[in-house]
């Protein structure tokens, strides 16, 4: 079998699990779980094995016509290089793992046959992503993505939580897909095509005529999709979806799409020094942000969520200095640890029962009752801080070391201002994850809060799980950087000893301030009561209905509103930690700007309609009406009524005509 049919089975066989399983969900439920977890099985061993055919050396190109249209024709193409290779068997590892570990997390789901499905449906669309060599064929993957984004946030759509995530999502996504699709276009027209061999030799020779504009329209996806400033919003509200959803778009899919798409058509952005300087600060700007908002997150889930939009900052960054390799080093690392750590949290709320119960500052003996999860957990909170030897050490390092060379005037795509911003951003940043990293681990196994209800042991499918993530979090990046240059543009990935002094230096500062902070916190603070914090808003009856939906995860809105004083992230952050907790007010930002204009002019138009447009029909139907009911009332059916009528107008038209004639 050629590499390039087997390359073309590697999107195919999830696609084709997901209709069985569709098809199959209500009449044989006994076959949805080998339908859920078989197809991405098969998946990661070609995928595999075409990266072994590829082995890092020439690209793999294979195209057909799809269709003609006059113009740039649309191939059906396949470009597999070491970059592809990699990303592909990432992608179906995380989704085989997400599939096993939710066949015991979702166990009692009467939806899960769907679940499973659309699940299979992303990890084929962002698959096609990953190995599609035209773009429209690239834009299909990445449009079924969002819609299925849309329904697995919503799973629990008995939640109004769920369902205005799901919606945020959808909307704040395509608000930077319109832009992307009219630059795909252009990139398109200029290039001559969309297959992306024709369109870098394009750039290449000097063909495109509206860089900047194109690579700015792009941007704007690639921020809607990898939440980056100011599109990302979104990503922490979709934690109103299942955990295993959100391990499988922050770790491989979604999210990871628009890294990877920039790391795919990277010389396009080079072309272009603004649109560099631009990606820069986008970087600089989410990766600090987003470290200071998750400093101020309580729900476990949201903490993960900020950092992941600060890990993608991070490979933005490093995109932003040209270095694609390191981009794409860190999404590969990013995504083993960050998968476990999404994984490991929903055992914590497995084990608590609730999400309530879950809140990091009301957490209370997780250590001894999940103790794989604290294991695993730890494990990858080391490697998202960056800690050596563990694999995130190695992938940030290769960012940092990227920016510093381009920093201190070595030749690069990129202005040398945009390795200063990218350097000061990422070493603040990694203080910053240091700091709740380790305030999420201190409060989630060593909290103070309100004992809770043991739920028992976690499915065996859960923990086995964890255990195999905890491998590549620990050893990916010591065997990676040293064999991973000869896949990517062949630079060094290997730590610097400047970069590696300070970002391990700021990282063990920020773990020791967090970690003070936390017993000076803890010191001053009453242990919390569980029925003063534990309520939902909504009641007794929210909380039964949003168990009764979800009996392993119920609605993300069982959190309560107010923080526990014991939070170290106050004593952090001093007066940022309201901002910071409310994502810097971002949502009232766009609320003023944007929501409220909109509604305005809806009332308006609505005002128009019905006061202005519907008066005008009512009156032009009203006096027909009148006139019709004046004729009617005369139409009596008398007839000496109308001799009389008729008599009394003969004698009026005769004066009239004598009066007419004697003034003439």
């Amino acid at each position: 079998m050629t590499t390039t049919t087997l390359a073309a089975l590697v999107p195919l066989l999830p696609f084709l699990g997901a209709l069985a399983g569709l098809l199959l969900g209500r009449t044989a439920p006994g076959f949805v779980r080998p339908l859920a977890v078989l197809p991405p099985l098969a998946s990661l061993v070609l995928a595999a094995l075409v990266a072994v055919r590829q082995g890092g050396g020439r690209a793999v190109d294979a195209y057909t016509l799809l269709t003609p249209t006059g113009s740039v024709p649309v191939d059906l193409a396949l470009r597999i290089d070491g970059f592809a290779a990699l990303v592909a068997i990432l992608v179906a590892f995380v989704a085989t793992c997400v599939q096993v570990y939710s066949t015991g997390y979702l166990r009692d789901d009467p939806r899960y046959p769907s679940y499973a499905a659309l699940v299979s449906l992303f990890t084929s669309a962002m698959l096609l992503v990953v190995y599609s060599g035209d773009l429209i064929v690239l834009l299909v993957g990445w449009e079924v993505m969002g819609i299925c984004s849309y329904f697995l946030v919503g799973h629990y759509w008995g939640t109004p939580e769920a369902r205005a995530a799901s919606l945020k999502a959808f909307l704040v996504t395509k608000l930077g897909d319109v832009p992307f699709l009219i630059g795909l276009f252009a990139l398109g027209t200029d290039a001559g095509s969309f297959r992306i061999t024709r369109v870098l030799g394009a750039v290449a020779n000097g063909g495109l005529d509206h860089p900047t504009l194109i690579a700015l329209l792009l941007l704007a996806g690639v921020a809607g999709k990898s939440a980056q400033f100011p599109l990302h919003t979104w990503l922490p509200d979709a934690m109103a979806g299942p955990t295993p959803v959100s391990a499988l778009i922050h770790a491989a899919t979604m999210v990871a799409a628009g890294v990877y798409f920039v790391a795919r058509l990277l010389p396009v952005f080079e072309a272009s020094a603004a649109a560099m300087t631009v990606l820069a600060v986008m970087a600089a700007v989410t990766m600090l942000g987003s470290g200071l908002a998750a400093l101020a997150q309580d729900d476990i889930k949201r903490v993960l969520a900020y950092s992941t939009i600060g890990q993608l900052g991070y490979m933005t960054g490093a995109l932003a200095v040209g270095d694609r390799g390191a981009a794409v080093f860190h999404l590969l690392a990013h995504g083993a640890f960050k998968a476990l750590l999404f994984l490991a949290a929903g055992a914590v709320i497995h084990a608590a029962g609730t999400n309530s119960l879950a809140a990091m500052s009301r957490m209370s003996h997780l250590r001894d009752r999940v103790p794989d999860a604290f294991w695993t957990m730890t494990v990858a909170l080391l490697a998202l801080a960056a800690i050596p030897p563990f694999s995130g050490f190695f992938s940030k390092e290769s960012v940092l070391g990227a920016a510093e060379r381009l920093a201190t005037g070595h030749p690069g795509p990129a202005p040398g201002a945009a390795g200063w911003i990218v350097l000061v951003a990422a070493l603040a940043t990694a203080l910053l994850t240091a700091a709740y990293a380790t305030r999420l681990w201190l409060l989630a196994f060593r909290g103070r809060g309100a004992e809770a209800p043991d739920h028992g042991r976690q499915p065996l499918t859960m923990t086995v799980v964890l255990w195999v993530l905890a491998v590549p979090s620990l050893a990916f990046g010591a065997l990676a950087y040293r064999t991973l240059p000869g896949w990517f543009d062949g630079r060094s990935l290997a730590p610097t000893l400047l970069t590696s002094i300070l970002g391990t230096g700021l990282a063990v500062v920020g773990g020791l301030l967090a970690y003070g902070a936390w017993q000076r916190a803890a010191a001053r603070a009453p242990r919390v009561p569980l029925g003063a914090v534990a309520a939902h808003p909504e009641g007794d009856a929210g909380l039964v209905e949003a168990e009764a939906i979800a009996a392993h995860e119920p609605a993300y809105g069982d959190i309560a509103e107010a923080p526990d004083p014991a939070d170290p992230g106050r004593l952090l952050l001093g007066p940022l930690y309201g901002p910071a907790a409310s994502g810097f007010h971002l949502d009232a930002v766009y609320s003023a700007l944007f929501v409220r204009p909109v509604l305005g002019a809806a009332s308006l138009v609505r005002f128009l309609d019905r006061e202005v447009v519907d008066t005008y029909v009512r009156g032009a139907a009203a006096l027909p009406r009148l006139v019709g009911a004046a004729v009617r009332r005369a139409q009596t059916g008398n007839v000496q009524t109308y001799v009389s009528a008729l008599l009394a107008g003969t004698v009026v038209l005769t004066v009239a005509v004598l009066l007419v004639a004697s003034g003439a």
